[in-house]
């Protein structure tokens, strides 16, 4: 079997959330990839967070020449060959990005090959997985926040997950110092954990937008709320304040899905700056990476969690995996994935489970993709 073509669609999509009567509307820039073979396999992947355009263009004018004519199946030869084509001084960000919705496509073809799904070739541990829901955005109030929580356990989830901070360093010029968002995040938090009661697991994610000092502030002010994880505290995920407020708090803390080089997480396991490692597919180099840093983290007796969303490729990881642990039924990425696959899986009672098709288990829906394109 060889590659025969790449294509590759830079769109942006938007999706409602309209599971309470204040609807909103946020958006997802992404890149999705199909990669075609000569014996009539396709598959397909995608990669987020990065601006979509130059991630489309890296893809075709740079990574196409590396991949035209090989073997789909041989995914480590063709990682090595696109990361030293598209990453070579050890770069993270678009090449990255690229090389993850490549790599996702080539599993994908790997899947069909052999007719099995990309769980089953990482291990199979599991045929479902635990969902989280990343329900509450800052676009919501408290008011709509404690509405919008009260929603999705209703709807059978008792896993929830809600952003902190708003903004946080970037606002830093603003009017309002950090300290008042602090407050601000206090009241949000207890209007949810309010509304979800005490057996509900809680989450809160900060998307790299604190200092240590102020995320050492929030955290004290927030530990009597029962906190499961604080993911991504700390602005770039620097290792040493990372390591430092873990000494800090009794909350556990978790990040890794904007990281795109497994050196990094090697760092924040040996600087003890993790209790939860969360490796993207779609973000930290595809499977081929990832099981890789699933790996490490055994070694260290870490779990392994989906942050960064995108679930119906990140369940694959999860399940496949022993350490692997919860993935992130991200509202708005759900919506966006409903828009542009046919034929996902739907869950029941707050798992997700794994589909028997071969490959991801889902299609890409061509035909809906070009009302989206940047």
């Amino acid at each position: 079997m060889k590659i025969t073509a790449l294509r590759a669609y830079a769109l942006e999509v938007a999706t409602r959330l309209d599971i309470t009567p204040a609807v909103k509307t946020l958006s997802h820039q992404i890149c999705v990839v199909e990669i075609d073979t000569d014996e009539g396999i396709t598959g397909h992947g995608l990669t987020t967070i990065g601006l979509a355009r130059p991630i489309k263009e890296m893809v075709l004018s740079d990574a196409a020449p590396l991949l035209v004519g090989q073997n789909p199946l041989a995914h480590e030869k063709l990682f090595d060959r696109l990361y030293w084509g598209l990453a070579p001084k050890g770069q993270t960000g678009t090449g990255m990005h690229a090389l993850s919705a490549i790599d996702i496509a080539l599993w994908d073809i790997k899947g069909k090959a052999l007719n099995m799904p990309i769980y089953q070739l990482l291990g199979g541990a599991r045929d479902k997985c635990q969902l989280y829901a990343t329900f509450g955005f800052g676009a919501y109030d408290k008011g709509e926040l404690a509405e919008a929580a009260i929603a999705w356990r209703e709807a059978g989830f008792h896993r929830l997950k809600m952003t902190v901070a708003n903004g946080g360093l970037k606002r830093r010029d603003e009017p309002r110092p950090l300290k008042e968002l602090i407050e601000e995040d206090v009241g949000r938090v207890a209007a949810v954990r309010e509304a979800i009661g005490a057996d509900a697991e809680l989450f809160i994610d900060a998307n790299c937008s604190l200092d240590l000092y102020h995320a050492q502030e929030l955290c004290e002010k927030l530990e009597p709320f029962g906190i499961e994880f604080f993911e991504e505290p700390i602005t770039q995920n620097d290792v040493r304040a990372m390591a430092d407020l873990r000494t800090r708090t009794s909350i556990r803390l978790a990040c890794g899905q904007n990281e795109a080089q497994p050196y990094r997480f090697r760092d924040l396991l040996i600087a003890g700056a993790v209790d939860i490692l969360q490796p993207n597919v779609a973000i930290s180099g595809g499977f081929t990476q990832c099981q890789k840093i699933a790996a490490l983290a055994n070694s260290f007796h870490i779990s392994i969690d989906n942050g960064g969303a995108w679930p119906y490729a990140n369940m694959h990881l999860q399940a496949g995996l022993c350490n692997g642990g919860l993935v992130e039924y991200h509202a708005s990425s759900v919506g966006v994935c409903q828009q542009i696959y046919i034929g996902l899986p739907e869950i029941k009672d707050g798992f997700m489970p794994l589909p028997d098709k071969p490959g991801l288990g889902y299609d890409l829906d061509v035909a809906a993709l070009a009302r989206f394109e940047l």
